[in-house]
């Protein structure tokens, strides 16, 4: 059997109910894992490890690509800001664990795939900064109309040509599933906006040309059964 590219994906923190069982949880939506195996992948889940912050090497060094999953909003302290109303309470351990991931990853020329909460962790990561709340900064709810839900989640998204993002999507003018009420205000250093919303100007894909593949994405590919993006960084992760 061909080697499988071992893929980590970083988990949240949550309070979760199993049985007679109500306790904080490392957690992940089993869409996400899934897949990342129909695409061939090998997952690793990845709980946030307080000494892997200073120290990632030997973490990524059992990896083949790094995926950094959707979830609660990053916290404004991380890019310098007060937190507004709307804004999820923060999980800093998570973030300082996928901050110092990311920015390893990307050091040593690691795949990475940024998925909603991921792409703006991406960008964070690397000095940008973020609309805490769409709804207010751009005036509509084209980004969650349902909170909780895929449901009436059909969004459109632009992507240049000859970008990863187009290549990995297979085509540039591409429907997604969205759930955000947040969004990319200052692009980090580096990072290339390679896709708008069709609504608004909102950045929907980034990528790293310094990188091999280094991609967010806005949207939720993993709950899309036609979307090619995670198999393409997968490929990449081969």
């Amino acid at each position: 059997m061909e080697r499988r590219p071992v893929i980590g994906i970083a988990t949240a923190v949550e309070q979760a109910r199993w049985g007679a069982w109500d306790l904080p949880a490392h957690l992940l939506p089993r869409d996400y894992a899934a897949a990342v195996q129909a695409a061939g992948g090998l997952v690793v889940l990845l709980p946030p490890d307080e000494a892997a912050v200073s120290h990632p090497e030997q973490l990524l060094g059992m990896l083949d690509g790094l995926v950094l999953a959707g979830g609660v909003d990053v916290d404004p302290g991380t890019y310098g800001e007060e937190r507004h109303p709307t804004t999820d309470t923060p999980c800093v351990e998570r973030d300082r664990f996928e901050l110092a991931l990311v920015r390893a990853a990307v050091a040593q020329d690691l795949p990475v795939l940024g998925i909603c909460r991921g792409m703006q962790v991406l960008n964070v990561a690397l000095g940008g900064s973020l609309f805490q709340h769409l709804p207010e900064s751009h005036g509509h709810e084209e980004h969650r109309r349902q909170l909780g839900s895929f449901a009436d989640a059909d969004h459109h998204v632009e992507l240049l040509a000859d970008t990863l993002a187009a290549e990995a999507a297979g085509e540039t003018h591409h429907r997604t599933l969205s759930h955000h009420h947040q969004g990319i205000d200052v692009v980090g250093e580096g990072l290339t906006v390679s896709g708008v919303s069709a609504y608004d100007p909102v950045p929907e894909a980034v990528e790293l040309g310094s990188c091999s593949f280094v991609l967010g994405v806005q949207w939720h590919p993993e709950v899309d059964p036609d979307s090619t993006v995670i198999a393409r960084f997968v490929d990449a992760c081969r």
